[in-house]
């Protein structure tokens, strides 16, 4: 009756243990060891006087299911007891089984199991028991024979490295015989049961892991870290901060190679700090290598113009030697694309022409050439054409006077008896006022004359106005009135014949003469 509670509770455990939670202890694909028990037989002598018995035993063990090893196992040992009679009888066996291990427990350390099995055993009575008293049972009992067994049982594995395990265990192996003892009551009237013994011990198991198995637990199996030469027990094998499974199955980087492409950055960098792909030098295809973006030359890795300036980063760096960080190199007030591939000046000198203007100046301000020093080709560059307040677009201003000595101002010219400015005094008098602005520090007189034709009072009522007409148009353009007087002397100082009509002309002048 004993042997069927064993079995219903082993029977219970296995049914319950379905739904236990599970945990990975590790996927061996084949484990083998060897195992020494001591036995207790349960045979129909009792065991007042426990006789030494043995097993030793060698199994192969595989793995089936998540759940399930199967096991194959042969043994060699002894059973020995007493008769009631204290004689010692001893029977030696050898089983070989097939059993079903269930580990419902698994864990990273100890997996727990239960087995269950069915095998064939040789066994021989090596000594027998005083028979004469037990003459009636004796009927027909064997010496000797093969019979089929049932084992059942209980155990764990300890892991005590990565490839070997120690295996305790204990449980019963049922007999389908009842002559191990060399006493048989199966048809005698005291009517016993079958024979067996009970197991208790301890063994060593060597593990070989299943090409499936991840001990490392970076998520490639065996077959895949000896098929990409990875390290099975490290999960990151070239120490990149990356694992090698997601190197492989997600990155599809190089696991071997903290740095995949060679660029100067590590894969897990490019991955998580910088968002640059970890397989290809030069993720914006700007012709500059990640590495080199990130660490000399501090543009983005992720953008071809990094600067926002119209010019790919290589162009900036290799061939117009602009920065490729900053969108206008020269300070100049004009992007760099802009200076190369608009306005064609320079991008790495804010005055291309050297007229003192700065690019952006020429062209927001002054709208004139800033690849050329003199815009309007009148003799006078740019910027001092802006001091003296001329007109940097038109050449005719940019033409000085001499005033070393005084100057009729040929084209100033009034009708006779008129004090009002012909139009042809615009050319003349933009060289007076180039002049001005060109010396801030002169003042100058403004003399006007006549001819002789009329009264000399009213000539020089006439000069003083010719004179004033001139100085007002001077002041107009800016200049202080501090710096211009302006005296009419009438007919006095005549330059030319006034007897005739051409010399009249000339004498109906006005002069420039510098007073200090």
């Amino acid at each position: 009756m004993h042997k069927k509670i064993i079995f219903l509770a082993l029977f219970s455990i296995t049914i319950l243990s379905n739904n236990i939670l599970l945990a990975q202890f590790n996927d061996y694909g084949i484990k083998g060891g060897l195992q020494g028990f001591g036995l207790l037989p349960d045979t129909d002598f009792p065991n007042e006087d426990v006789k030494p018995s043995y097993l030793a035993r060698a199994f192969l063990r595989i793995k089936v299911f998540d759940l399930i090893d199967a096991e194959l196992g042969v043994g060699y040992g002894l059973l020995a007891g007493d008769d009631p009679s204290n004689d010692l009888w001893e029977t030696s066996i050898i089983p070989a089984d097939v059993r079903f291990l269930l580990s419902p427990f698994k864990g990273s350390v100890v997996n727990p199991y239960g087995y269950l099995g069915a095998g064939y055993m040789k066994w021989k009575i090596e000594d027998k028991p005083n028979q004469q008293k037990y003459a009636s049972p004796f009927k027909g009992v064997l010496e000797d024979d093969y019979e089929y067994i049932a084992p059942i049982g209980l155990g764990f594995e300890v892991k005590l490295s990565s490839s070997i395990l120690l295996d305790i265990s204990g449980g019963y192996n049922y007999i389908f015989t009842d002559d191990i003892d060399y006493f048989n009551t199966i048809d005698s009237p005291l009517k016993g049961d079958n024979d067996g013994y009970w197991n208790f011990g301890a063994g060593l198991i060597f593990v070989g892991e299943s090409g499936s198995s991840d001990e490392d637990l970076d998520g490639l199996t065996l077959d895949q870290e000896r098929q990409f030469k990875t390290d099975p027990k490290n999960p990151d094998t070239d120490n990149d901060g990356l694992i090698d499974g997601l190197e492989i199955n997600q990155y599809t980087t190089d696991p071997l190679s903290a740095d995949s492409d060679g660029d100067g950055i590590s894969d897990n960098d490019e991955i998580r700090k910088y968002s640059t792909n970890p397989n290809s030098t030069d993720t914006d295809g700007d012709d500059v290598s990640d590495g080199d973006e990130i660490n000399k030359y501090h543009t983005d890795a992720l953008r071809i113009d990094s600067d926002f300036d119209g010019l790919a980063d290589n162009i900036e760096i290799t061939e117009i030697k602009t920065n490729p960080t900053n969108p206008d190199t020269d300070n100049d007030e004009l992007k760099d694309g802009d200076e190369v591939n608009k306005y064609k000046t320079s991008p790495i000198k804010n005055d291309t022409d050297g007229d003192g203007l700065l690019d952006g100046e020429e062209i927001f301000k002054y709208n004139t050439n800033p690849t050329k020093a003199d815009t309007d080709g009148g003799t006078t560059n740019d910027k001092e054409e802006v001091i003296r307040g001329t007109n940097p677009l038109n050449p005719e201003d940019d033409i000085i006077l001499d005033i070393s000595a005084p100057i009729v101002l040929e084209g100033v010219t009034f009708a006779s008896g008129s004090a009002e400015l012909t139009p042809e005094r615009e050319k003349m008098l933009l060289r007076v006022l180039n002049t001005l602005n060109a010396y801030p520090d002169i003042k100058v007189e403004i003399r006007g004359y006549t001819d002789n034709v009329g009264k000399a009072s009213s000539n020089k009522r006439l000069s003083q106005r010719r004179a004033n007409a001139v100085r007002y148009w001077i002041l107009n353009k800016g200049i202080s009135p501090e710096r211009v007087v302006a005296n009419g002397y009438g007919e006095e100082n005549p330059i030319a014949d006034n007897s005739t009509k051409e010399g009249r002309r000339l004498n109906r002048r006005i002069e420039f003469v510098k007073t200090n």
